[in-house]
């Protein structure tokens, strides 16, 4: 389980992109670049990390299914996922 200020600060910069997405577009499209660097750091998209929606995690994260990949490997043998079963050949 990652470490709840990391959830959080993951949270926050959320937050903060959906609030200055807007501004932050009209401001590249006109070329401020120095009053697009006085908006906060965070607001910036590239900033956001994908985790774990269930433990956090952001190493081993599968984009398709929002779940790292030791989650993903309890529900698929838990059945909860629709359409994985384990492999035999």
């Amino acid at each position: 389980m990652a470490k709840k200020s990391w959830i959080a600060r993951e949270e926050k910069r959320e937050r903060l992109y959906e609030k200055h997405k807007e501004e932050r577009r009209k401001l590249k499209e006109e070329g401020k670049w120095t009053e697009l660097q006085k908006l906060p750091r965070d607001s910036s998209p590239v900033r956001q990390n994908n985790r774990c929606r269930l433990c956090g995690r952001q190493r081993g994260y599968l984009r398709k299914f929002g779940v790292c990949r030791i989650c993903f490997r309890e529900l698929a043998l838990e059945g909860k996922i629709p359409g994985i079963r384990k492999a035999s050949w």
